[in-house]
């Protein structure tokens, strides 16, 4: 009833509206679609991930993104497409990310030019000022997804910068004071697993005016992996049976990715459920697995990827039979096996990216969780018929 109330009273009308339209509404119909679909063969995400720049104002310990020198953008005629062929096969939700995607210069025209659909905008909230904040008020159908790492000494080390929980808590309050959707992102790991377990963060984020919370299980990848962050099983067990119980009792929407309405462990990517697109137009199974055969141009058939490609069909079988966690952390030298074997394109912009996935330490996933039934009808529904909790990068 707190959180009806919310989307009542404290959300921007604009901002209601889109959101029930375009995700509410649309995304209900979107799954249906993508169902229908693949029990009849055929495929194509029910969402995208697009990371539209590899530039970013941050240096994160386990982050994906390799920058190349001068950075890399996703041309916005080639957003424009993407987004154009996803809507004709019923797809209207899109992530935004980087990097950080507020150094796109044209993120807003990628939104305004499609009001017909709704983003998720990934962002560390370092550059989400006044002005960014009253632009995301105006287009409505983009809610900010704000990383919160830890507190004041743990988010400046996982972060790589200064002062970050101030500025990354002022973005939070900046976005809400003006009624817009806001969301916060915690990617879960030692540094910051007691914060995340502890009752008084999620009501310290609902009195900030928070209407979700996104828990991620922290992926160890990158130039800078720090595998030593990583959760162990009776972490990932205890984060399980926290977001359980909270649910049942948090007005705070808390979303995951990983299990789903009877608790059961899947992976989106070999669900097919969603995929990325990086800042190069490289179609990757997910962000943490950079490797492709497809890349998209100026007039690609994008739909031919996923029903003929070379690699995508093939990757998403072999991903079944091996597990229903992530395979980047179950068994990376697996990985690494099948991307020489397949002939996979590196689309890391680092060299020794297999190497790396090679020489990688076996690590927990969150298959090794109990399979624990959603206790909310709220969650139980919202899980076998629209996005929620369905389909983000881990």
């Amino acid at each position: 009833m707190r959180l009806i109330l919310r989307f009542i009273f404290k959300i921007n009308a604009g901002c209601r509206r889109k959101f029930i339209r375009n995700l509410v509404i649309k995304g209900v119909g979107t799954l249906r679609t993508f169902r229908r679909r693949k029990k009849n063969g055929g495929h194509f995400p029910a969402f995208h991930f697009i990371s539209i720049t590899n530039r970013c104002n941050l240096a994160c310990q386990g982050c994906w993104v390799s920058r190349s020198d001068e950075g890399t953008d996703l041309p916005l005629d080639r957003i424009d497409a993407i987004i154009a062929e996803g809507k004709r096969n019923k797809s209207y939700f899109y992530g935004l990310l980087g990097g950080e995607p507020l150094l796109y210069p044209q993120l807003f025209d990628i939104v305004s030019n499609h009001s017909d659909c709704y983003f998720q905008l990934f962002t560390n909230g370092l550059l989400l000022d006044d002005t960014v904040a009253d632009r995301i008020l105006e287009c409505g159908n983009v809610t900010p997804l704000i990383s919160l790492e830890g507190n004041q000494t743990a988010a400046d080390i996982r972060r790589g910068g200064s002062d970050v929980y101030r500025q990354t808590v002022d973005a939070i309050k900046r976005c809400t004071s003006r009624g817009i959707i806001t969301g916060v992102a915690m990617s879960v790991c030692k540094s910051n697993y007691d914060m995340a377990l502890d009752r008084s963060f999620l009501k310290e984020l609902w009195k900030m005016g928070v209407v979700y919370l996104w828990y991620y299980i922290y992926r160890p990848v990158g130039e800078n992996p720090c595998y030593e962050l990583a959760l162990e099983s009776d972490q990932i067990e205890s984060l399980r049976r926290f977001m359980i119980d909270e649910r049942k009792s948090q007005p705070l929407i808390i979303v995951d990715s990983y299990w789903n309405a009877d608790g059961a462990p899947f992976c989106p990517a070999a669900e097919g459920l969603s995929h990325h697109i990086n800042p190069a137009g490289y179609v990757e199974p997910c962000p943490v697995l950079q490797f492709s055969h497809d890349k998209i141009g100026k007039d690609t058939d994008i739909n031919a990827f996923y029903n003929q490609g070379a690699f995508l069909p093939s990757f998403k079988r072999a991903l079944c039979d091996k597990t229903d966690g992530c395979i980047l952390m179950e068994d990376p030298k697996w990985l690494a096996d099948y991307i020489i074997k397949s002939e996979a394109i590196n689309t890391s912009n680092r060299k020794h990216y297999i190497n790396m996935l090679g020489d990688a330490p076996t690590l927990c996933s969150h298959s090794v969780a109990s399979s624990i039934k959603e206790k909310s009808f709220f969650y139980r529904f919202a899980k076998r018929h629209a996005f929620f909790g369905m389909g983000a990068y881990g």
